[in-house]
């Protein structure tokens, strides 16, 4: 199979990594210091399941250079989709999927919205990993990716793609509810990566806090209601689901909190913004993820006039 992955960071890396290890045909599009060294040194994933170093394979900031490809894993942050989906058209043909490993819960809309829903797929990431150098990524757990067509069937395209990840021993699942499994993963991330980032804490110092801990639910709370104005049935027994699971996670750092000590642009429209959004269209308010949304709108302010700078 002939893999592009869009958006070589620390999913889009590992993943790739995984599938060209196995035998697939994977180009990688990156930039900056980070292409270069994976020009000059390719591709080295350090991983507790075995490290991977992946050599011979295209490293590119060029979608031309690759050219027609049977799927696009699209990995870029969720603030890069809408510039993203334009640039892929050269490696676009009649038998090309996309399916987004993105955070948030509307990217694969975006997708369709440019190259039609039959084309786009959409996944949910269950990954520890870091891009912790260039051309360097640094697995600590999980790995596994749910997936599937919006509009709930599994088609053959689906079947092939999971039978791909298997044989790359990428632990994977087809779902028919695949819009559920992204509002279930914003259940998480819209009050972990946004407390962890405001107070500089690690899940498990979020965890036994009590007062961030009840500011997490509160803020699941907003997400299960902006689940619901889109048809998507959030348990109440989640939430205790949400935060059990924290509970295994230990010092590990969300991803956004990641971005902030690197000094990288933040994702809190696709984690705190959306639900904003949605509450506000339904006549309701978001009193938690309004705060958190403003407050890291500032941060990221801030982050992009630096690097401007």
């Amino acid at each position: 199979m002939r893999i592009a992955v869009m958006g070589a960071g620390a999913v889009g890396a590992y993943f790739g990594a995984k599938l060209s290890a196995s035998g697939h045909n994977a180009a990688f599009l990156a930039r900056g210091a980070h292409l270069d060294a994976l020009r000059r040194e390719g591709l080295r994933v350090d991983s507790p399941g075995g490290n991977l170093r992946i050599q011979n394979a295209l490293f590119t900031n060029d979608p031309g250079e690759i050219a027609v490809v049977d799927l696009i894993l699209f990995c870029v942050k969720s603030y890069d989709t809408d510039a993203a989906v334009g640039t892929l058209a050269p490696m676009i043909g009649s038998a090309t999927t996309i399916l987004s490993l993105q955070n948030g819960v509307d990217n694969a809309d975006k997708i369709a919205a440019r190259w039609g829903e039959r084309r786009a797929l959409a996944g949910v990431v269950y990954l520890g990993s870091q891009l912790v150098g260039p051309g360097t990524i640094k697995h600590s757990a999980g790995g596994r990716i749910v997936f599937g067509e919006m509009n709930g069937s599994v088609g053959d395209t689906a079947q092939s793609i999971e039978r791909a990840f298997t044989a790359a021993q990428i632990p994977c699942e087809i779902s028919k509810d695949i819009r559920k499994a992204q509002w279930r993963k914003l259940l998480w991330n819209a009050p972990f990566c946004a407390i962890s980032c405001l107070t500089r804490a690690t899940v498990r110092e979020v965890i036994e806090s009590e007062s961030l801990r009840k500011l997490a639910v509160d803020c699941m709370a907003e997400v299960t209601q902006a689940a619901r104005t889109q048809g998507v049935d959030l348990e109440p027994e989640l939430i205790d689901e949400t935060l059990n699971f924290s509970k295994t996670l230990g010092d590990f750092k969300p991803s956004m909190l990641q971005d902030l000590e690197a000094r990288k642009p933040l994702e809190y429209e696709a984690f705190n913004g959306i639900v904003v959004k949605l509450l506000r269209q339904a006549g309701n308010d978001a009193p938690v993820n309004q705060v958190f949304y403003g407050t890291l709108a500032y941060l990221d302010k801030k982050i992009r006039h630096e690097a401007a700078a």
